[in-house]
């Protein structure tokens, strides 16, 4: 009788999948340990003694290491790292590439980066020496970092305002005075004292000559800010609260720029900083008048937005009432300009420039302006509270008399929805920033190129840098 062999065992199914069996993987050979010498870049001195590595250490945990030498584990320093090769001695042992490298980078681990190179003549029976070079700590340190909070108000923070030169910074609080603040020792310059009520509204002058501040008072008042003084008394004529203040352009007017600032009182008011009297006053809106922009385009425009839904564009040469613009459905608060930024920072730009004349501060303004307007002119936008924004093309040709344009868009361009709180980025339609730190509602913010300011209710000014 034939023997009948068993059966196959049947395979274990998991998941309804066959679980093959395991094969014996051959064992992890284990990493070489290799002496290893820290040394100073700088000067060339051991940080310590040489220790036995293995050769497979990560970069990261050589940092922490050579942070554990020196004693700064608590606010850590990133090191680069790399071995010199050694050079060669004999005619014969010369490279015949003249532009071989000469050290080589711990990027990964020792193991990778030097006892494989094919260019490296170590062993593990050689002490490696590792020059460390610690690297800039601004370089890591996360953008839109909360740099600096400046304390000195005493009332919630009602505006602030960046100089055209971004190393100036004012600010205007409940506790009615308004304050300089230094920018580059992130410190008080001066405390400016005088209204008899809230200051709700600060503006530069376009070459940082002047500062303009309004208040609960109803009265206007100029400030030199390197000394921190009045220029003379208070300007006089607004029968209620000041809302907003905005200065003639610097490529319009370089020598003595007006100022127009805007009331509860339903008016608009144009100063003459060399008479210190008022020009002209702007009448037709029935409530109060929130904001006033002063554009670049012809010889100057005032953009105005009220309470009473109405927008209203006017020539700055005269006062003349260009357009009045009634597409909002409830009071308008806020107006932007696309210019908005070249026109307060005026003849200023990133290189840091000054300018000595007249002359040249307006010719380096008008070119700023004008590389900002060519084939996309001036447009405005409005925002109001029935939660919307109107884009406005008024003046498709930027570089005509004003007051002699009949035409323009009265219609607004698109209008907008979906406002939310915070910084989004136009290009991704994404949040692209939050910014949390304040203790309580934040009131105001500002921005030059590199900095953002903010304030509100617990009377801390922040500045955030990318």
């Amino acid at each position: 009788m034939a023997t009948l062999l068993p059966p196959p065992k049947r395979i274990k199914l998991t998941h309804g999948t066959a679980q093959l069996p395991e094969k014996n993987s051959e064992p992890a050979q284990p990493a070489p340990v290799v002496v290893v010498q820290f040394v100073s870049e700088d000067d060339g001195k051991s940080l310590g003694p040489a220790v036995n590595l293995p050769a497979d250490l990560t970069r990261d945990a050589l940092e922490t290491l050579v942070n554990t030498l020196e004693g700064s584990l608590g606010e850590p320093v990133p090191f680069a790292f790399h071995v010199p090769l050694p050079q060669p001695t004999l005619a014969s042992d010369q490279r015949p590439d003249g532009n071989a490298p000469t050290r080589l980078a711990v990027m990964v681990n020792i193991l990778e980066d030097i006892l494989r190179h094919p260019l490296s003549t170590y062993t593990t029976e050689d002490i490696i020496t590792i020059h460390c070079t610690p690297q800039s700590v601004f370089r890591v340190r996360p953008a839109t970092r909360c740099s600096s909070t400046l304390t000195g108000h005493s009332s919630p923070i009602l505006c602030a305002s960046f100089s055209p030169t971004g190393r100036l910074l004012a600010t205007g609080s409940g506790d009615m005075t308004a304050r300089l603040w230094n920018l580059d020792s992130e410190t008080p310059s001066h405390t400016l004292t005088g209204h008899k009520g809230w200051v709700l509204c600060v503006e530069w002058e376009g070459r940082e000559r002047m500062l303009a501040t309004g208040g609960h008072d109803g009265q206007v008042r100029l400030w030199e800010p390197i000394k921190g003084v009045a220029i003379g008394d208070a300007l006089k004529g607004h029968s209620k609260w000041v809302t907003s203040l905005a200065w003639e352009p610097i490529h319009i007017n370089p020598t003595s720029p007006r100022f127009a600032s805007s009331s509860k009182d339903c008016t608009v008011r144009v100063w003459s900083t060399k008479t210190r009297r008022t020009e002209y006053v702007l009448g037709g809106h029935t409530a109060s008048v929130n904001v006033v922009r002063w554009g670049g385009a012809g010889k100057g425009v005032l953009y105005t937005a009220s309470s009473d839904r109405c927008i209203r564009v006017w020539d700055a040469d005269g006062g003349k009432l260009l357009h009045t613009l009634k597409d909002h459905a409830h009071w308008v608060t806020t107006l932007a300009l696309s210019t908005d930024f070249v026109l307060r920072t005026g003849p200023f730009d990133h290189l840091g420039k000054k300018s000595t004349t007249d002359e040249e501060a307006q010719a380096l303004a008008l070119e700023r302006y004008k590389s900002v307007t060519t084939g996309h002119p001036e447009v405005l936008i409005s925002g109001s509270d029935d939660h919307t924004l109107y884009l406005w093309n008024l003046f498709p040709s930027n570089h005509v008399d004003v007051s002699e344009d009949k035409g323009g868009k009265q219609k607004p361009v698109a209008r907008l929805l979906g406002h939310q709180s915070q910084i989004w980025s136009l290009k991704t339609h994404k949040l692209h920033t939050d910014l949390p730190g304040h203790m309580d509602e934040v009131y105001c913010v500002d921005f030059v190129a590199d900095k953002i300011v903010s304030g509100g209710r617990d009377s801390a000014v922040k500045i955030w840098k990318h």
